[in-house]
């Protein structure tokens, strides 16, 4: 199996909130935009932030804290508003590695090509049921 890796821009939207253009590591397995503890400082301070329990792929059960709101932007693809996750990450080689979540990949209009590994733009969003004026008949 490939790796996916691509670059996000994550904005702080408090007054005097910070950015940063990160290459995150594509995880359909994961749900937010995860990034390591370590660089929370480097934001500024959020409107909002909540301790959360999470569950990693080894059953294993540990803290974040969900900050927002926040711009995110990934390369090629529309700017959707969200939280971001830092969690408390050990670093890979010396380096960290954020995680890319399907939360974020559904709102910016993203499919995950596997034979291709790459990102690629989803034609329409998801509407199962709603009645519009075009389907109503009117």
């Amino acid at each position: 199996m490939g790796r996916i890796v691509t670059t996000v821009n994550v904005q702080n939207l408090t007054s005097g909130g910070k950015s940063k253009k990160i290459d995150v590591l594509v995880d359909t397995g994961a749900s937010y935009l995860t990034l390591p503890l370590a660089w929370k400082e480097d934001f500024g301070t959020f409107n909002t932030e909540e301790t959360v329990d999470l569950q990693t792929a080894t059953q294993e059960v540990v803290q974040g804290v969900v900050c927002g709101p926040v711009q995110i932007r990934i390369e090629g693809f529309r700017a959707v508003y969200n939280e971001v996750l830092f969690l408390d990450m050990n670093p890979n080689g010396g380096e960290y590695e954020p995680l890319l979540g399907y939360i974020v990949l559904e709102q910016c209009g993203v499919a995950v090509d596997m034979i291709g590994h790459r990102l690629i733009p989803v034609k329409y969003m998801d509407l199962k049921t709603a009645l519009t004026k075009h389907s109503s008949g009117s």
